[in-house]
């Protein structure tokens, strides 16, 4: 006989796309502040951008800063947008807390890790209805820069107290997948997000369509070992 036994002991989530249905709405906020702005653009264009921190969505397509005083007046715009419009509209992704309360139970650490600012980061954890299954968060306000670097990665490993080669990373944007990469963290990634080509993610550790689809494969999936039971009565 056989027993399952963790790979990692702390999990880190991305927010947007990967726990929420958010990524399109994030996409609209940015088209409708930059074209307020002066700058018009299309979904068809913002769209991929989502998951990669507004500071570097900014100067991408503006040439703005984002500490500019231009830059900070388009952010706080798509903040209001997103919030006042979108937020209250958002849904969870079937049987995103049913996985996290399995992972818990199985001695799992979480963290959640989002380039969204701190006031964002909230509001979408209450609307997932999982901000009580989080109490480590990395956001904007955590680190220098935003996905695909990796130092909201970092912070994430800090408070989780953990080692990168014990943690893993799910994701659902190349920009996690890089951010992951860069910090030393195993990734596995969700389609859910609106990224369907497996090619886009590069090499990772696993690809399923969303929580529910690794919910019901947790147990073959690489979070997982098996161990032989005479090993395991062996444990300390």
């Amino acid at each position: 006989m056989t027993s399952l036994i963790r790979r990692f002991d702390g999990i880190i989530f991305d927010a947007d796309g990967t726990l929420i249905d958010s990524n399109s709405a994030h996409a609209e906020a940015w088209v409708e502040a930059l074209s307020e702005a002066g700058y018009p653009t299309t979904f068809e264009i913002l769209r991929p951008l989502i998951g990669m921190g507004g500071d570097k969505i900014l100067p991408l397509l503006t040439g703005l800063q984002a500490d500019s005083p231009a830059g900070k007046q388009i952010a706080d715009r798509r903040g209001e947008i997103f919030r006042d419009r979108s937020l209250a509209t958002l849904e969870a992704f079937p049987a995103t807390r049913e996985l996290l309360e399995r992972l818990r139970q199985d001695g799992f650490k979480l963290a959640v890790a989002s380039s969204a600012s701190p006031k964002d980061l909230g509001a979408l954890l209450v609307r997932a209805d999982v901000a009580d299954l989080f109490s480590r968060q990395s956001s904007a306000d955590d680190a220098e820069n935003s996905k695909p670097d990796p130092d909201i990665v970092r912070d994430a490993l800090d408070k989780l107290g953990l080692p990168a080669a014990r943690t893993a990373m799910i994701g659902d944007t190349p920009y996690d997948a890089e951010a992951a990469r860069r910090a030393g963290v195993a990734l596995f990634a969700f389609r859910c997000g609106g990224h369907w080509r497996d090619t886009d993610f590069g090499a990772v550790s696993a690809i399923y369509d969303g929580a529910a689809d690794l919910l019901g494969r947790l147990e073959s999936s690489a979070l997982y070992r098996e161990e032989p039971a005479a090993e395991a009565s062996r444990a300390p």
